[in-house]
This record gives C-alpha cells, structure tokens and sequence, in this order.
C-alpha cells in the first residue's frame, strides 16, 4: 500500500484542509509518480490479475485483495484513497484525492463517477496562483453511487445509500437514503429491514 510518509509542509498544509501551493516541486514530482502507475494499470491486460492487483496495491492508502476497479482509473495521490472490504468500481472511475476519500465495505462505483476534494477559488486572479485546499470526502457501508455521478468537497455520504445516476452531489447524505438530482436530494429514505 501507498503509505511511504511525504515530509514536505506544502503536503502537511493539503492535508490539514490548508491553502497550498499546488505546483511545489517536490509534490508535482509525486503527483508523475502515481499518474505514471495509473497509466501503467490502465495498460495492463485486464486479464493480468496478478499484476493489476500489484499496480492498485501500490497506488491506493487502503486496499483489500478483493478489491476490483474496472481500468481505466484516474487519480492524484492514490494514498488519500481509503476503500473498505468488498470495494467494486466501474471504469473511468476518477478521484481527486487532495484531501482523504474514504469508502466503506460494499460499496459499488458506477462507470464515469467522480470524486473531487480539491477546491479553488472562484476570484480568476487568486486561482491563477495554483494556490487550492481540499475537503474530505467519505461514503459508508453498503452504498450505490450510479453512473457519472459526480460527488464534490466535503461531502459525506451515511451508509445503505443509492446515488442515482447523474446526481451532482453538493451536500451530505444521510444513511439510509435514495438520493438524485443536481443537486442530489433525498427521495426517499429506507426502514432498515426492508
């Protein structure tokens, strides 16, 4: 797993949900290492488990041996990248994973879904300094994210969810909730034992 600890302040302040230079050199440098794995999964046979699993379990800060991600898959760090037991996601899965996105056990990923954490300002002139922060994002246990869905910063998504297909997701998410739309909003809630 990707947990080699980066000692650099611009890392420690995109950690911390801090304003950070996001051109440093040190973290472009890390940001080629992983886009070069990401590039050599998507390359590999997709029949080459063995080697499939060996690329993800470089590139991801959590895996499990049953974890599947249909190639292609993008992301920026790949160690900001927690996923829980029994983890599937579909192809053209992509994360911006600035700030910690964390999945839970089960959890299915439709084809074309995004998650963002990084942020940038909205004033042309401040953004122009490739200065950003980032915001965690994390969905729970038993969760449905439908195809090209698109869940933003800061987001948290409870557990026993469906996102239906093409929601944006701008704001939490309870457990147990059928949400959709743009913005996604809750539809329907589900009595556990259903």
């Amino acid at each position: 797993m990707n947990n080699k600890p980066i000692h650099n302040e611009e890392f420690r302040k995109m950690m911390a949900g801090e304003v950070y230079s996001a051109i440093e050199p040190e973290l472009l440098a890390e940001l080629n290492r992983v886009k070069d794995l990401c590039w050599e999964y998507n390359n590999l046979r997709p029949t080459d488990m063995e080697q499939r699993q060996r690329v993800l379990r470089e590139i991801l800060g959590c895996y499990h041996d049953d974890t599947f991600i249909v190639q292609p898959f993008y992301c920026d760090w790949g160690r900001n990248i927690h996923v829980g037991k029994g983890f599937f996601a579909n192809f053209n899965f992509t994360v911006l994973d600035e700030a910690t996105v964390t999945i839970g056990d089960d959890c299915f990923i439709g084809p074309n879904v995004a998650i963002y954490t990084a942020c940038h300002s909205t004033d042309p002139k401040e953004r122009n300094t490739r200065r950003e922060w980032a915001r965690p994002v994390s969905i729970g246990d038993n969760c449905w994210i439908g195809g090209s869905v698109t869940i933003l910063p800061g987001v948290s998504i409870g557990d026993n969810c469906t996102i239906g297909a093409g929601s944006v997701v701008v704001r939490d998410i309870p457990s147990n909730s059928v949400a959709v739309g743009n913005p996604c909003r809750v539809v329907k809630t589900i009595n556990q034992g259903q």
